[in-house]
């Protein structure tokens, strides 16, 4: 009886090898790395608990025709990063944390050389454009309802046809981050000083009454610093306690490539600030206590389930007209005080979500699409 079993020993089967996730970032002047190493800690070990091999790459070290190449480990019993060979990566996730890095020409290069070369597959390849956006989700029936009306900044004259329209506009940076650079601007029409900019700062704004068109223009363009701007409908925001909220939406793709809502949480905005961004004094709360507050419990949910299937269809659009490969993005959305549901923005690289159940799921859809994505490799390259 004891042969058979021998036999099976026998044909057991090697080790899998482990697909190979680099984390692609750039140097740093002093001779180490830069971008969240919380984050990337957090990656390295969710991805070795799913049997991942990860560490962090910088663009410097990225060599296509190396098989080992130079990357930093996160060691958690020490709590120390250690730079070592490791093998060429199957995937790289590129979490560059500065448009600007990203934008140096030897950083570019290395992207598209990623995004041609057959023994790796890139995603989220870039940050990306305010203006670009816009653009891509206009040209969709399915997307073009939750878009306000949006204009590129470009003169006094557009400027004044756009706020007769919308008497309340966002004036915001197109290369913009976490609220930075945020203007608002109201027109009271009958007022001596009929224009009032508000300008977002750390975390309050200051305020200026203009009295004509041409002086409004010049202080925006003062504030802006020749920086190219979007002008965008203000859209009167549900509020709670009389503090306007919006929802953050993460959407990550699944085991199987396909998007899927990662989490809903909700921001509501400080005091004296213009937008909901916790660094300029906005609170992280439920989006369900925020809306049942505003709307009801019947109506909320309804919200939320409206919420879902926006972001899907952003997704998918964004993903379609960008025709790039992404495998999560968060996304600002707004509900008006009548219910409807409106897309500001998207970021093809989301700050972590402090909500824990959120943030744990995040962690492990990157590594769900990292397999999916070594499935698809593996196919490419004729394998099972």
């Amino acid at each position: 009886m004891n042969e058979p079993v021998q036999e099976i020993k026998q044909l057991k089967e090697p080790t899998k090898k482990p697909t190979i996730l680099a984390i692609l970032t750039t140097d740093d002047p002093n001779g180490d790395f830069r971008g969240n190493r919380h984050n990337f800690a957090d990656l390295i070990r969710t991805g070795q608990s799913m049997g991942f091999l990860v560490y962090v790459l910088t663009a410097g070290n990225l060599l296509f025709r190396r098989k080992m190449l130079r990357g930093y480990v996160y060691h958690t019993e020490s709590k120390k990063w250690q730079k070592q060979l490791m093998p060429f990566p199957d995937i790289i996730y590129n979490r560059i944390p500065h448009r600007e890095d990203e934008m140096q020409p030897f950083v570019r290069q290395k992207i598209q050389a990623c995004r041609k070369h057959t023994r790796v597959m890139l995603f989220n390849p870039s940050f990306f454009n305010k203006w670009d956006l816009f653009e891509w989700l206009r040209r969709s029936r399915t997307t073009q309802p939750y878009i306000p009306t949006t204009r590129r900044l470009m003169s006094v004259s557009s400027l004044g046809r756009l706020i007769r329209k919308h008497p309340y506009l966002y004036l915001k940076p197109v290369s913009g981050k976490a609220g930075k650079g945020i203007m608002t601007v109201r027109l009271h029409g009958g007022k001596s000083l009929p224009y009032r900019l508000k300008i977002q700062e750390n975390r309050s704004s200051s305020t200026y009454n203009c009295s004509t068109l041409e002086k409004l223009w010049a202080r925006i363009q003062k504030e802006s610093g020749g920086e190219a701007y979007i002008a965008q409908q203000g859209i009167p925001l549900a509020s709670y306690n009389e503090r306007r909220f919006d929802l953050r939406a993460l959407v990550q793709k699944n085991r199987r490539g396909l998007w899927e809502l990662t989490g809903l949480g909700a921001r509501m905005a400080g005091a004296s600030s213009i937008t909901t961004h916790v660094p300029r004094g906005g609170k992280i709360e439920d989006p369900e206590k925020l809306l049942t507050y505003s709307f009801g419990a019947e109506q909320a949910h309804k919200l939320l389930q409206k919420t879902s299937s926006a972001v899907l269809l952003i997704a998918k659009q964004i993903e379609r007209a960008s025709r790039q490969r992404l495998g999560e993005m968060s996304m600002d959305l707004g509900v008006d005080d009548n219910g409807n549901i409106w897309f500001f923005e998207a970021n093809s690289k989301p700050m972590k979500f402090d909500e824990p159940h959120i943030r744990q799921k995040s962690l492990e859809r990157i590594f769900h699409y990292g397999s999916y994505l070594a499935r698809k490799k593996k196919k490419k390259a004729g394998g099972v």
